[in-house]
């Protein structure tokens, strides 16, 4: 599979070429916290409102929980008022897929991340321009990272 990553001087780069991430679920359960195994790897929603990243205003790079590949940046994020965090596009398209939600008697798209599956949340057509889309996602599901540590995911993505 092709992603972007940051390399060690902080730039975003590629697409490259990565494997597949894939544990078992004791294996994450041994990573992660048990919300944000619950969210990440059980497709769970956190509380809207209760997030720690919601009201975040500090310019970075939002990275996947479970495998830290850049997904979306603090330039993209806006205030939606639905009370998760909101984006107005990925990082990169190559780094978030989106997968048919049928739970619940609805039909949406669900975001995952692109290397590892980690339940992000979900994308709607409702979004600001340019993109008109909102990503909405759980604060569980990601990990910030200040810019001025962008390029210590340069060894974590790959």
């Amino acid at each position: 599979m092709k992603v972007k990553v940051f390399n060690i001087q902080g730039q975003l780069v590629g697409p490259i070429e990565v494997a597949k991430l894939v544990k078992t679920d004791a294996e994450w359960r041994l990573q992660l916290t048990p919300d944000q195994f619950h969210i990440a790897r059980g497709k769970g929603t956190e509380r809207a409102f209760c997030g720690t990243l919601l009201d975040n205003k500090r310019h970075g790079v939002y990275a996947c929980v479970c495998c830290r590949l850049p997904l979306f940046s603090s330039a993209g994020k806006f205030n939606s008022g639905t009370g998760w965090p909101s984006f107005f596009q990925p990082v990169a398209e190559e780094n978030v897929v989106t997968d048919e939600d049928r739970k619940y008697g609805m039909v949406r798209v669900e975001i995952l991340c692109a290397r590892c599956d980690c339940h992000l949340g979900h994308v709607f057509e409702d979004g600001p321009a340019p993109t008109h889309l909102r990503y909405c996602v759980n604060s569980e599901s990601l990990v910030f990272v200040d810019e001025q540590e962008v390029s210590s995911l340069a060894d974590a993505a790959v």
